[in-house]
Order: C-alpha cells, then sequence, then structure tokens
C-alpha cells in the first residue's frame, strides 16, 4: 500500500497518525559522506558514513570551565562513576536551580543519585509536586554500557545553568537520573559491547546480581529498579524517558524510539505522543543533523528485507510499564553503530525537545494521561501477538547487506556493505493482534502470608486494604491444569505457565487478607501482575511455585482398602476409572499414575495442591 494511503487511513480510522506514517525518513541519506570507518570503532564492525550535524556546536571547548569529561575527549569515552558524581555535586552547588538526592543505595552500597532541576530550586516531592508544572523524568544507564543519556544530560544540565537554555525549566521540571545500574557502570571494560561504536570504556548490561533491570518493572527483584518505582510514585513525572542503545541490524537512522500504540493499554496517551510529540521531535532531530527512526526489531536477523516487528512490549519493560500504568514513557534506542559523539548528541536534542514540547503542550499530555486514568474497562487484553495476516508497510531507511558463509569457520554471517539503501514498502508486522483476553474482576483477594507479593504491590504503589476480621465472600478460583515451568532459569527466576480450570464457591478468608480493587488508577497493572495466566504476573514470574509442591502422600497398604470403599460409595467414580484405564494406554500401564488418580479423588487430598492462592471476585 502507498504510503500515503496508510496515513490517510489511519487518520480516518483511529484520529491519530499510525507508526508507518509518523517515522518516514527525514535525513536523505544520499547527503551522507564516506569516510575510513576505522575511525569510527573496531575495524571487525561494519564501515560507516562521515557524519557532521548541526548538533556539534553543542559541544563545548577547553576553555569553558564546565566543560564535561566527555567533551574533554570530544565525546569519545565517558566518565567513571566518581567523576560523574563529582561534577554533578560541582554543577549543583553552583545554582541554586539544581538539587541532588539519593533515591537509593545499590546492592554494592553505591548511591543511586537524581538531579532535579527547576525554576524554583525545590528539593522534596510535596513542594516540587505544588509546583504544578509538567514533568520529564530522564533515565540513563538503566544497561549501564549503554551510556548515551549521562552524557547528553549532563551537557544540557550544564547549558542550562551555565549556558543559554535557562529557558528550558522556566515551564517545566526536570528530573534526571545519569545512572541508574551503577553498579554495572563500575564493571567498566573497551571488551563490554563488540557491537556498540563507543564510549571507549564502557559499562556491563547486567547489574552485580547479573539481573537485567529492564526485565524487572513488574516483579521488582532488583533494589534499583523498587528505588526507581518508588521515585516514580514520590515525584509523579508527566512523561518519562528510558534511553538505551540497540543491538542487531545497520541502518541508517541514528535514534530511534518507540512506545506503545493507540490498541494497547493508554489509547488517550498514544493519540497524543503521535500527532504531538513524533512529529515535533523528528522535526528538531533532522535540523539538528539527525535521523530518528522507529524502534527496529527485524523479523529475521539473516535477511532484513523480510521486515520489521512493531513491537508491544509487556510490563517487565519500562515501556510496556508505562503503558499499562498510565505514565507516557519513550524508549530511546540509539543506533550502536554509529559513533558515540553522534547518538550522545541525538539524545541531548531528543531531551531539550521534550523539555520544549512539555512547556508548549504538556497540558494536553497530563490530560490524555487523567483520561486513561480513569478508565474502568470490563474486559482487558494481557497478551498481544504479531498479526502476521496484515502487514503495515514504510519506506525504510536501511543499510545494503549481503549473505555470505565464511570459509574458516563455515558460518553463514550477513555482511552490512555502508551503503545506503531505501526498502520499498518494507513489511512492518505490527504485534497488535489479541492473544489473550480477561474479564476484570472487582476485586483480587491476597492471601496474608504472600507478604512478598504485597510489599511489591505497595512499592508499585497500588492501593490495598487490609481486612482484619475474617470473611465470607463469593469468588472465583483458579486452579493450574498442564503447567510448564521453562526449561532453565531466566533473571534468577523459574518461570512457569499455565492453563486453568474456574470455580465459583464461596470462600472464608482468614484475618488480615489483603484486598486490591481494580477500581483505581493503577487497576490495570493490578491485573497484569495479580491474574495468573498474564506473562508478566507473579504466578509466571514463580512467586507461587509453592502451590506445585505435594507434601503429603499415601501408600498402597492404605489405598488400596481405601479405593474399595470410595469406588463402592460412588459408582460414577468408578466407571470413570475403568474407562480411563481402557482409552489411556499409558495410564494403563502405570500403577503409581493409577494410585495417583484414585488419591486425588479422595477426600484424603490436599486441596490446595496446584491451587492459585488469590481469589477474584467480579
Amino acid at each position: 500500500m502507498p504510503h500515503s494511503k496508510i496515513l490517510v487511513l489511519a487518520i480516518a480510522a483511529i484520529g491519530c497518525l499510525s507508526f508507518v506514517s509518523v517515522f518516514t525518513p527525514l535525513v536523505k541519506a544520499e547527503n551522507l559522506q564516506t569516510t575510513d570507518h576505522q575511525a569510527y570503532g573496531s575495524q571487525i564492525l561494519p564501515p560507516i558514513k562521515k557524519w557532521q550535524g548541526k548538533s556539534e556546536a553543542l559541544i563545548q571547548p577547553s576553555t569553558n570551565p564546565w566543560q564535561t569529561y566527555s567533551e574533554k575527549t570530544q565525546l569519545t569515552d565517558t566518565p567513571n562513576y566518581q567523576e560523574t558524581v563529582s561534577y554533578l555535586n560541582k554543577l549543583v552547588s553552583s545554582d541554586s536551580r539544581l538539587k541532588m538526592i539519593s533515591i537509593g543505595k545499590s546492592p554494592q552500597g553505591r548511591d543511586i543519585w537524581m538531579v532535579i532541576a527547576t525554576k524554583e530550586g525545590v528539593d522534596n516531592p510535596e513542594a516540587f509536586r505544588d509546583l504544578k508544572k509538567p514533568t520529564l523524568l530522564v533515565q540513563a544507564g538503566i544497561h549501564s554500557g549503554e551510556i548515551d543519556g549521562k552524557d547528553a544530560g549532563l551537557m544540557l544540565l550544564r547549558d542550562i545553568v551555565h549556558g543559554d537554555k535557562s529557558n528550558l525549566i522556566e515551564k517545566v521540571n526536570l528530573l534526571f537520573v545519569p545512572i541508574l545500574s551503577v553498579d554495572a557502570h563500575e564493571r567498566r571494560s573497551e571488551f563490554n559491547r563488540v557491537n556498540q561504536r563507543g564510549p571507549t570504556s564502557m559499562g556491563w548490561r547486567t547489574n552485580a546480581s547479573n539481573l537485567n533491570l529492564n526485565r524487572d518493572y513488574a516483579k521488582l527483584d532488583t533494589l534499583e529498579l523498587q528505588h526507581m518505582i518508588r521515585a516514580i510514585n514520590l515525584w509523579k513525572p508527566d512523561l518519562y524517558l528510558d534511553v538505551h542503545v540497540t543491538d542487531g541490524e545497520d541502518y541508517q537512522y541514528d535514534l530511534t524510539y518507540g512506545f506503545n500504540l493507540g490498541y494497547a493499554d493508554s489509547p488517550n496517551i498514544a493519540r497524543w505522543m503521535q500527532t504531538q510529540f513524533i512529529i515535533t521531535i523528528n522535526q528538531s532531530l533532522s535540523q539538528n543533523g539527525h535521523n530518528p527512526g522507529p524502534l527496529t526489531f527485524g523479523v529475521d536477523s539473516m535477511d532484513f528485507s523480510k521486515g520489521i516487528v512493531g513491537w508491544t512490549p509487556s510490563p517487565r519493560f519500562s515501556n510496556g510499564y508505562g503503558d499499562i500504568r498510565q505514565l507516557p514513557t519513550v524508549l530511546i534506542e540509539n543506533h550502536s553503530l554509529k559513533p558515540y559523539k553522534q547518538r550522545v548528541l541525538a539524545t541531548y536534542i531528543f531531551i531539550e525537545e521534550s523539555l520544549k514540547l512539555l512547556a508548549n503542550k504538556g497540558k494536553g499530555l497530563i490530560k490524555a494521561t487523567k483520561k486513561d486514568q480513569s478508565s474502568r474497562p470490563t474486559e482487558m487484553v494481557i497478551e498481544w501477538e504479531t498479526n502476521q495476516q496484515k502487514p503495515d508497510s514504510m519506506d525504510y531507511a536501511g543499510i545494503e547487506f549481503n549473505k555470505n558463509n565464511d570459509p574458516l569457520t563455515g558460518l553463514d554471517y550477513i555482511e552490512w556493505t555502508g551503503k545506503p539503501k531505501t526498502y520499498k514498502n518494507l513489511p512492518i508486522f505490527m504485534m497488535n493482534k489479541t492473544k489473550q483476553k480477561v474479564k476484570v474482576p472487582k476485586s483480587f483477594w491476597i492471601p496474608p502470608q504472600y507478604k512478598k507479593v504485597i510489599e511489591r504491590l505497595k512499592i508499585h504503589g497500588i492501593k490495598l486494604k487490609v481486612h482484619q476480621n475474617k470473611l465470607k465472600i463469593k469468588a472465583t478460583q483458579l486452579t493450574a491444569d498442564n503447567h510448564q515451568f521453562k526449561p532453565e532459569p531466566y533473571e534468577g527466576r523459574q518461570m512457569v505457565s499455565s492453563t486453568f480450570s474456574i470455580k465459583k464457591s464461596t470462600f472464608e478468608l482468614p484475618e488480615n487478607t489483603v484486598e486490591i480493587s481494580t477500581d483505581q488508577d493503577l487497576g490495570r497493572l493490578a491485573v497484569a501482575l495479580l491474574d495468573p495466566r498474564a506473562p508478566d504476573s507473579f504466578f509466571a514470574w514463580g512467586f507461587f511455585n509453592p502451590i506445585f509442591q505435594r507434601t503429603e502422600y499415601i501408600e498402597s497398604y492404605v489405598l488400596v482398602p481405601m479405593a474399595k470403599k470410595l469406588f463402592a460409595q460412588n459408582k460414577a467414580l468408578k466407571i470413570e476409572f475403568d474407562k480411563l484405564k481402557k482409552t489411556d494406554e499409558a495410564f494403563a500401564k502405570n500403577q503409581r499414575a493409577q494410585m495417583e488418580w484414585i488419591y486425588r479423588h479422595s477426600n484424603y487430598y490436599d486441596k490446595q495442591h496446584l491451587v492459585y492462592p488469590i481469589l477474584m471476585s467480579y
């Protein structure tokens, strides 16, 4: 379908621009000039084009006393943790508009710092919220090898208080976390990311416990993410930028970014982002010599021409989490094969333009957010899948590639030539097809012994009510059928999936049972965490794995006389047992399975085995 037709259809259908239309390349690849790629990185990386842009004027010379560490290296290297903190301390001490607080300690005891930039010099969350200005939160270094946002933010803060950018915080507040994964930041090496051009020495992807912070937004196993979510609940930003660097394919774009679109959990936020945010950001980046593009994940790593996936992340990721809790969240993925200088400057422009946009049109975003927060759906999609039948398409600013076989190793590989290539009508397979939908309950009921689950819900900011007296309620209970554990641990946990049988009954609940009502702003998040069918639920992450354990058993000398009595009392059960032996050959040959079957149908069997302990009332 021609690009113009897609745009018209998108506007007619949903009243806003589509994923496809808003990412038309704004910098023409043929205007780029060739240079020796060895000057930009390792000889094993693909060749690249020389880059020059207006944003290079942002780099301050050595004559500026506030020149950053990275600028001293012409944006080829980045400071360590202590150098970063020292620079920030001096910067904050020099101007009352900047404050710096620790949002918490890392597992290894380092402070995770957040800079607060306001016209009024506010340093506590209550006074901050009383300013009633739109707030931008910029988070860098959730993966500390991908540290572009830190150096861009240091430059921008410097220019706000010691340059010509003070107007940026006249009508807007800025929160800046330069390094979230502070322990990983100090696992520095020039060998950490082989597929990334700079900085010279960079941090590590996972934290000190080898956990990936951008897989932890739902389960909150890491101190770093717990501190971050508490900070979000305290300071209440209106727009959240999470700055990363890509892996994967080569293409012409130097900064890609994305957020969940209007079919997901925050349609009004998505509409504002598509009609207001993207166009403004892309124009500013292009005017400064950068080339913004869509968040890109290839369908086939060996054949980019097959298309890309329009990803809809689940709540374990920052942008999926932001979508389900109605916090406008943008995942920035700078292109790893572009030089560090180019990526840092693109990030600077992105942050600067976001501040300007919030100043001019932030009220519209806040209104859209409140509208999404006030929504109380009766049904909710908890899992999306790729729509293979109806792909969108776009003219994509890519790079030419060849498929080769290496005679030395025998391996097939992709060779990126560095030559610009426009992929006409490249398919985009949107992850917008419903895979699983559930009915939203009025309340979840959590037994008081699940303290870790209750504590995580509190950190998320979900409202709860503790019932001090015993209760009797009508509710729905789920029991796991055909559960499957992932064969290997993932992010320190043994994940599990299951189908469920459903039972409606009256249940007696103990003292101090916790009720989670879905009639609250974070009601959707509560469903994603507490409905066990959701892919990032606490159940899926293994918080309830003890329900799969058997702790009581029965011996044959007891079971056989018990079975005789059971079958005599319940002839239908005997018929069912005999039928199963006739129709299931494996069951007929397995006496242990037969004993288990009989035991399971007796009154002595553990009634809590495989039962999901959280009830739902509708």
